[in-house]
């Protein structure tokens, strides 16, 4: 049974940082591109970032600079570090797995607030 498991998020202040984690079991993580989307209430889901099973990365304009993604194919984990948080990141943020099919995580809340 394939599971992916995030962990991290919270509140934070403007500003501020969280770092994201996305723990994945039942799959061949090395073998997977992985990500992060986003869905803020009202809106719809939204790609942040992607790392191919090679490496490669990309992000959403609004994160660039700001937002880091990274995998560790050791601990078949996932990261999204997250800088200068702006009250637009609020969001709920999910963990996806690709590689023929397309698994998802359960989300974690991040909210960015004074």
């Amino acid at each position: 049974q394939v599971q992916l498991v995030e962990s991290g998020g919270g509140l934070v202040q403007p500003g501020g940082s969280l770092r994201l984690s996305c723990a994945a079991s039942g799959i061949n993580f090395r073998l997977n591109a992985m990500g992060w989307y986003r869905q803020a209430p009202g809106r719809q889901r939204e790609l942040v970032a992607r790392i191919t099973n090679g490496g490669n990365t990309n992000y959403a304009d609004s994160v660039k600079g700001r937002f880091t993604i990274s995998r560790d194919n050791a601990k078949n984990t996932v990261y999204l570090q997250m800088n200068s948080l702006k009250p637009e990141d609020t969001a709920v943020y999910y963990c996806y797995a690709k590689r023929v099919l397309e698994h998802w995580g359960q989300g974690t809340q991040v909210t960015v607030s004074s």
